[in-house]
């Protein structure tokens, strides 16, 4: 037996699973202890109820699933909305990670910067629907806005049948984003995460912007930020073999 890192591993949406995370990440099992819980409220977590589907739970949560698996200063990663968590564990639990991951994630929340981007790659209607959907989610948006603006988060297509194979609540993301997904900001406190930081941004992610990553990696002291020009959300998804080397890179390197 040795002893190995442990990578905790947040998934996106909210509303989604771990398993498109999983399908990318399991990989770096090999350098690795690699955990993939799903939030509360999500997935194939408990449903809980409104009440506690907001930041301060799904922070607090993240803190109790360390203390309850004995997870002593995991490496944590944190995809899309699950780097929003991450970041918040970071700010109000300093010591807890051992290194930090934020990839294709955002501080605050910036319409104005995803429709153009939107509009860049699918023109004046993926605008319209993304506007629409962020405006008032709902589940008749939620299907157009499945079918005409995910497929530009990435470059390369997302396999259907992992798609499939996700447990989806939307519910939750509307809830989220009808409140907390416009209004919080994590700007004024990032300068409290202590630990080695690295940011994983595509350049062409219309959700998370190339901008958005810019500020957080001059907010966050000594922050490491790693740009890909061909990728999109979620980097790994487009370049597989190179973000993995990097992430796998950080995670067993010296703190």
């Amino acid at each position: 037996m040795r002893e190995r890192p442990v990578l905790l591993c947040l998934h996106g949406g909210p509303g989604f699973d771990h398993s498109l995370l999983k399908s990318s990440l399991a990989p770096l099992a090999d350098a690795a202890q690699v955990v993939f819980p799903d939030h509360r409220g999500q997935g194939r977590s408990d449903e809980s109820s409104p009440e506690l589907w907001n930041l301060d739970t799904w922070i607090q949560d993240v803190v109790d699933f360390c203390d309850a698996l004995e997870l002593e200063h995991p490496v944590i990663l944190g995809q899309s909305f699950g780097g929003v968590v991450a970041l918040g564990v970071a700010i109000r639990h300093p010591e807890l990670a051992e290194k930090l991951i934020v990839s294709s994630s955002i501080g605050r929340f910036r319409l104005d910067r995803a429709l153009p981007m939107f509009e860049r790659l699918g023109g004046a209607e993926a605008r319209d629907v993304a506007e629409r959907y962020f405006r008032d989610p709902n589940n008749e948006l939620l299907a157009e806005f499945m079918a005409t603006c995910l497929p530009l988060y990435n470059p390369t297509p997302i396999d259907p049948d992992a798609i499939a194979r996700v447990v989806m609540r939307p519910e939750v993301g509307f809830h989220f984003f009808r409140g907390e997904g416009s209004s919080y900001d994590w700007f004024d406190e990032l300068d409290r995460i202590r630990c080695p930081t690295l940011i994983l941004a595509g350049a062409l992610d219309p959700i998370t912007t190339l901008a958005d990553h810019e500020d957080l990696a001059a907010a966050i002291p000594g922050s490491r930020l790693e740009v890909f020009p061909d990728a999109g959300h979620g980097v790994f998804r487009d370049k597989p073999e190179e973000a993995l080397r990097m992430i796998r890179e950080f995670v067993v390197a010296a703190a």
